[in-house]
């Protein structure tokens, strides 16, 4: 499959958010580059590049909390893409929340954890 045009930033990154496809709920935002996103096409899997650690990484290739590709959009501006998932497993936050975006902005937190992050990535 081609993939389409998309602007990419002055680092060929491009914004990437994660939403549950069946009930639309948020899960994350990450980023991708070109050859994340074709492999993420290519496998049924996301996978995106981290900017900290500098190199690809599968969701869940630690945890076991993979995120199976539903439906990838993109927006009209073609700078950021909307990815649809099947969560397998309970969360697709680190810190053992469903969400990342379990924190108002007051900062408290509107949900609770779903997993220990402890139990699935050890003590650091």
């Amino acid at each position: 499959m081609k993939l389409p045009e998309l602007k990419y930033d002055e680092k060929g990154l491009i914004p990437a958010i994660i939403q549950d496809a069946a009930d639309g709920e948020v899960l994350m935002m990450a980023y991708m580059n070109a050859a994340s996103l074709a492999k993420t096409v290519e496998s049924g899997f996301t996978h995106f590049w981290s900017r900290s650690r500098g190199k690809f990484w599968k969701k869940g290739e630690t945890s076991g909390h993979v995120q199976e590709v539903r439906e990838i959009l993109f927006d009209c501006d073609r700078d950021t893409l909307l990815i649809k998932v099947i969560q397998r497993g309970p969360g697709a936050c680190h810190t053992g929340h469903r969400s990342c975006f379990f924190t108002d902005i007051q900062g408290k937190e509107t949900t609770g954890k779903v997993f220990s992050e402890d139990d699935v990535y050890g003590r650091k």
